[in-house]
């Protein structure tokens, strides 16, 4: 009868330890179907299908050889980076941790006392021992206890509480993966702006040089011409601060210029002041970027695959929420040895031994067990909203950065055209200066507006640079969602045997 009875019992829990209190996970849909193209058109022929933005190194879409070499720099030494690894190397052991609660635990305690009892302790309620008509005194006793006992515990994981946690543990695992990888993504793009941004500079440092060479010509043009009595003081004094002007521009470029030299610095894990950039003017153009439609966004953004990620953490809290309204059922036995002889401490006589169970069923909890489960899935719906949220800021990312370059390139190709009006524009007014058609401020007004045109124009490359780095970044950088789907942890039978 005892045997079929066991014979039952585990029957039972083998049946419904199959069964997982709780709702299975599905990814929500997003705020809106993805529409079927982008709704800006960019500035350039887009790239043939095979063509796609290199993974892992995206930067070298801009073929720019020394951007390389420090994004390298970067991925080995930016210290934000280091610690996000170890972020994701902490995440990887809390996971495992979940997983030793599938196992049973056992314990050993072994122990040796010797002791005294008193002659004088009370009888605790016994009545006294009588022998020949007298009552026996109690007598001190010195003893040996030798034990060595071993105690097992598993949870029968009838409702699946142990497995929501492993399904947890590994949603949290992915999601820190993916954050690693959009931390990566978001210091790569930081670096690659910042470089461009100083190439600019560079470039716009060389164009503030040649407005200072060509000042410098004039003034000394207006020094001789008034030496000779054809111009006057006045004319001087105007070229002069237009030069003065124009070399305080210099000197706040590089003001500029070593700010973000310093950045970079600091990106590639070195000190501000052991980096030094050589001057190299800004010449590249933005290359084309594969776009791709709007649904790849959903699988190559780091942030949405941590969004998403989150989704599944919180709906794993909500079954683990869920399964506090079932028994917690233990299984539960110890045995070994006790013997007041150390020599006999192994003998068959000294064997002790107890099996039993526990089953523990919440009745009343002052309504703490339903809080629970409401701020679970209140939590769960949070991070649906913020998911659908990151959805929608990828989209926009993606369409300020196609339409930043679209504006960018219409007014540098107008900018261009007003250099070179600037340029004739000079010379003119300088050839009807020397034949004394106008005064020199037509020729101080030519300088200012051809300086002014020149920086903007670099600035405009400059931006649309920076722009489509920050498109590439928008994309993802070439970061697929499926490259996180081996973070997970799984029971392994060796884990019975580890401590």
């Amino acid at each position: 009868m005892r045997r079929a009875a066991l014979s039952f019992t585990i029957a039972l829990l083998g049946l419904v330890s199959g069964c997982t209190v709780g709702p299975r996970y599905s990814r929500p849909a997003a705020p809106a179907p993805a529409p079927d193209a982008w709704k800006t058109q960019p500035p350039w022929e887009l790239a043939a299908p095979k063509d796609s933005i290199p993974k892992g190194a995206w930067w070298q879409i801009f073929k720019d050889p020394e951007l390389d070499a420090y994004e390298q720099q970067l991925l080995q030494a930016n210290q934000s980076l280091v610690a996000a690894r170890d972020r994701l190397n902490e995440a990887r052991s809390l996971a495992r941790i979940s997983t030793a609660d599938v196992f049973p635990q056992l314990f050993a305690d072994p122990s040796a006392l010797r002791e005294r009892g008193s002659g004088n302790r009370p009888l605790n309620g016994a009545e006294p021992t009588i022998m020949n008509g007298s009552v026996t005194s109690v007598r001190p006793f010195t003893q040996n206890v030798f034990i060595v006992p071993f105690s097992l515990n598993y949870e029968a994981d009838l409702f699946g509480r142990v497995r929501r946690n492993v399904e947890a543990a590994n949603a949290s695992l992915q999601s820190t993966a993916a954050d690693l990888q959009n931390v990566q993504l978001v210091l790569t793009a930081e670096l690659a702006a910042d470089y461009f941004t100083l190439r600019e500079l560079d470039a716009e440092y060389q164009v503030v040089q040649e407005s200072v060479g060509y000042q410098r010509k004039g003034l000394d043009l207006v020094n001789y011409r008034h030496e000779g009595g054809i111009a006057n003081g006045l004319e001087v004094a105007q070229q002069a601060a237009v030069l003065d002007s124009t070399v305080s521009q210099l000197a706040l470029l590089q003001q500029t210029r070593a700010q973000f030299e310093h950045a970079i610095a600091v990106l590639v894990g070195q000190p501000a002041s052991s980096l030094s950039l050589p001057v190299a003017p800004l010449q590249a153009t933005p290359p084309p970027i594969p776009l791709g439609v709007p649904s790849d966004v959903l699988e190559r953004r780091p942030d949405i695959a941590t969004a998403e990620r989150t989704m599944a953490f919180q709906n794993a809290q909500v079954g683990i929420a869920r399964t506090a309204f079932y028994p917690h059922i233990t299984l539960g036995g110890s045995g070994g040895w006790q013997s007041a002889d150390i020599t006999s401490l192994l003998n068959a006589s000294s064997l002790i031994w107890s099996v039993g169970a526990d089953a523990l069923q919440p009745i009343f909890q002052g309504g703490r067990n339903r809080a629970n489960l409401a701020a679970a899935r209140a939590a769960y719906e949070q991070s649906v909203a913020n998911y659908r949220q990151s959805v929608l800021t990828a989209f926009q990312q993606v369409e300020d950065g196609i339409s930043n370059l679209n504006t960018l390139a219409q007014a540098l190709s107008t900018q261009s055209a007003a250099v070179e009006d600037s340029r004739r524009a000079l010379t003119i007014a300088n050839n009807r200066y020397v034949g004394g058609v106008t005064p020199y401020l037509d020729v101080i007004t030519a300088q200012t507006t051809l300086l002014s045109n020149q920086r903007l124009a670099t600035q405009l490359l400059g931006q649309q640079m920076v722009s489509a780095v920050f498109l590439v970044k928008a994309l993802g950088g070439g970061w697929d969602a499926s490259e996180i789907n081996h973070e997970q942890v799984h029971p392994q039978p060796g884990q019975i045997l580890q401590q």
